[in-house]
């Protein structure tokens, strides 16, 4: 298989306050909406994109036109510190994880989206020894 992209449709019933949460708060650009569904692009020398799709849509498939739950988006940044002082205290995001550092290699914070989807905030630490060896190396996941 050659992939030519790859990005998240998440079905959910709060479409506009989701778009309005991905494009104010973490970047991203609107690049087509209709009313039953909006594909956002974050730009950069690496773009990142993802979809909003309202779950009734009959493009989905009966059974399964129900929003998504359990799902968690990991965005690794810079400095997770000034992104807590930018979402929690500045835009008076509530956090549903507390921003920590883990010993298995991140600093991080969890906030969610309107619609439910849980937005983890993390920078890469060095992990405690005993999940160091865990790594398969250079270029691997910086962790669970």
């Amino acid at each position: 298989m050659e992939l030519t992209s790859f990005y998240p449709v998440i079905a959910t019933a709060r479409l506009q306050e989701s778009r309005d949460f991905y494009t104010r708060l973490l970047g991203f650009e609107t690049t087509f909406e209709v009313d039953w569904y909006v594909s956002l692009r974050r730009p950069g020398t690496v773009p990142y994109e993802l979809a909003l799709l309202d779950p009734t849509h009959p493009t989905l498939p009966v059974g399964y036109r129900r929003p998504v739950q359990g799902l968690l988006l990991n965005f690794e940044v810079a400095d997770v510190d000034a992104e807590w002082a930018r979402l929690v205290e500045g835009e008076g995001l509530t956090p549903v994880l507390g921003l920590r550092s883990e010993d298995f290699g991140q600093r991080h914070f969890i906030v969610a989206d309107p619609g439910g989807v849980l937005i983890d905030i993390i920078t890469p630490v060095e992990p405690a020894e005993e999940f160091a060896h865990q790594y398969a190396g250079a270029g691997a996941s910086s962790g669970p």
